[in-house]
């Protein structure tokens, strides 16, 4: 089950956006619709401030890999390449 904050692109529509809602708020308010708009305003404004964290993500190497270089060059070495990740999407 895909979360809201994982979306790669927003989208309304999206079934995650809609369980965000309803568990948050309750079914009411996905049913008013001007409420479910402030909420799903809310809900992207949360999505914007994580794209840092998507990016992130998709640059990381593996779990395996990350392993792997900590066995064949040490800690500071795997820190130098996650700090680079850091560095190219640094939190807002």
């Amino acid at each position: 089950m895909i979360n809201y904050l994982e979306l790669k692109t927003w989208d309304n529509e999206h079934s995650s956006v809609w369980r965000e809602i309803v568990t948050r708020f309750g079914q009411s308010d996905y049913d008013d619709e001007t409420k479910r708009t402030n909420h799903m305003a809310t809900l992207k404004a949360e999505w914007e401030a994580k794209a840092y964290a998507r990016s992130r993500a998709t640059e990381y190497p593996t779990i395996a890999n990350q392993l792997d270089d900590i066995y064949h060059n040490g800690v500071d070495e795997w820190k130098k390449t996650i700090k680079a990740v850091k560095d190219k999407y640094p939190k807002e």
